[in-house]
């Protein structure tokens, strides 16, 4: 039956595939400047694209773009939206990277790794569905791994005439995510992915493996202190409900998608120690209060500066629908159990339909992750995943088998959600940097010689490389 149940999935990403061909053929058809034109004239050339401002920044061009897409690439003529993307222009002769972080795009310069190793371009692409790149009215159904792929497809196949070198794709967390599942609907598109700390929830039902890693991470101590503010938070329930209410009052929250304040405030408290553990460092656990000396206010802040109450507030909610949405039908979401909470949560961890607004309907489609995760452990080519030991999402990873090629797994030890490949270890940093350079088609002799010697193209620059790790609200991933 599962065999059956993929290869119909299969067959439909073909046909989907062949229809999205013919509209990326429909909007490449315009006569193109010369090479020697000014490259935003030849970007603005393409087809349905469009400019909203250029920013300097030394040493590259920089342009926040509009690029019209179809709502369904099944049928590109059942109306269009426009999706925001950003240029980072080297060098029409360098490879260029294309980035998401699978949310919202920044519209500031910034440079993802990948790019900074190889002196690279960087096209970085807003997702889907996240405003203002949303389809007026909004279809909701159209939000899927495969349109969202298609998007990526038909702009790469516009951008690959005026930058004809090779591309890498990569993004962090859902932006691994994405990268990921660009590469299997399309993967004679891209010459390598590197994806970071990427979320792979096969069975949606079976999250024990989310509970073993919380089970053991970091250390004892450590545990024991975020379990203990997360009990003494729900038994000062009444208390830390005070405070709340006069936070929402003074902020003008409401709480009509969650369904009451009450849901809202346990749900911030159950994220409280996987938030942790996804954006802090062991180190950190020194200023976790001691929850049976603590006062309320103390409680309150740690539980808001680490998991945040404004996060399921209506407001809070509003602009990761689009990631809630497709948790509740396509990626999943984990279930831990958090035994030390049992007798004093009311709700448990709550499922992404409770964060998504009634009149959006939602069904799960259970076999879309295991198709992915199938494809990536059989056909792998020139893909690298990065995970940080500590980081939750890492509990369940991609993983490459025997009909892989030239794909890697690596972990950065003691590393949270903000891996990266400059957190491995010496051999394995120098050996993933020589995969990069050489996948991008830049390695230096020396580098093909010995992948030792592998180092980034380019110095770091503090404005540029800044890591904007998307923090994801009570996402889990």
């Amino acid at each position: 039956m599962s065999k059956a149940l993929r290869w119909l999935l299969s067959l439909v990403v073909l046909i989907g595939t062949m229809s999205a061909a013919g509209a990326t053929a429909g909007a490449a058809t315009a006569a193109e400047p010369a090479p020697g034109t000014d490259i935003k004239d030849r970007i603005l050339a393409i087809p349905g694209m469009s400019l909203i401002e250029e920013k300097p920044y030394t040493g590259y061009r920089f342009f926040v773009l509009n690029y019209t897409q179809p709502v369904d690439h099944r049928h590109p003529g059942k109306g269009t939206f426009k999706q925001r993307i950003t240029l980072l222009h080297k060098d029409t002769n360098r490879p260029t990277v294309m980035f998401t972080s699978g949310y919202n795009v920044n519209t500031t310069p910034r440079r993802s790794e990948p790019t900074a190793i190889i002196d690279g371009n960087q096209v970085s692409v807003e997702y889907r569905f996240f405003t203002p790149s949303r389809p007026e009215p909004a279809d909701w159904s159209k939000l899927d791994i495969w349109q969202a792929a298609s998007d990526q497809h038909r702009l790469f196949t516009a951008l690959k005439k005026v930058y004809a070198k090779k591309w890498l794709t990569t993004g962090g967390s859902k932006g691994g995510m994405t990268a990921t599942y660009y590469e299997r609907f399309y993967p004679r598109d891209m010459d390598g992915v590197v994806a970071y700390v990427a979320p792979n929830d096969v069975r949606n039902n079976e999250d024990s493996a989310y509970d073993r890693f919380l089970a053991g991470v970091g250390t004892a101590e450590c545990r024991t202190k975020l379990n203990n503010v997360q009990r003494e938070a729900l038994i000062r329930r009444e208390q830390l409900a005070a405070i709340y209410t006069q936070y929402a009052a003074d902020n003008g929250y409401t709480f009509t998608t969650v369904g009451s304040q009450d849901k809202a405030f346990e749900a911030v408290v159950l994220d409280y120690t996987w938030a942790f553990w996804q954006y802090s460092l062991l180190a950190d656990c020194a200023a976790i209060p001691v929850a049976k000396t603590a006062t309320d206010q103390q409680i309150w802040d740690s539980i808001d500066a680490i998991s945040g109450f404004s996060f399921y507030t209506d407001q809070g909610l509003a602009p990761y629908t689009p990631y809630y949405y497709q948790a509740g039908t396509e990626l999943g979401s984990p279930d831990i159990k958090q035994p030390h909470l049992k007798g004093l949560s009311r709700y448990g961890y709550q499922p992404p339909r409770n964060f998504v607004p009634r009149d959006i309907p939602m069904r799960f489609k259970p076999f879309v992750m295991d198709d992915v995760d199938h494809w990536v452990r059989n056909n792998a080519q020139r893909m690298m995943f990065v995970y940080g030991q500590n980081d939750p999402w890492g509990a369940e990873k991609f993983r490459v088998g025997k009909g892989a090629r030239d794909s890697y797994v690596y972990v950065a030890p003691g590393a949270n959600h903000g891996a990266g490949v400059g957190a491995l270890v010496a051999d394995q940093k120098a050996a993933a940097t020589a995969s990069i350079l050489k996948w991008a088609g830049v390695a230096p002799a020396t580098v093909q010689q010995d992948e030792a010697k592998a180092k980034r193209l380019t110095p770091y620059d503090a404005k540029l490389d800044k890591r904007d790790i998307e923090r994801e609200p009570s996402l889990r991933p």
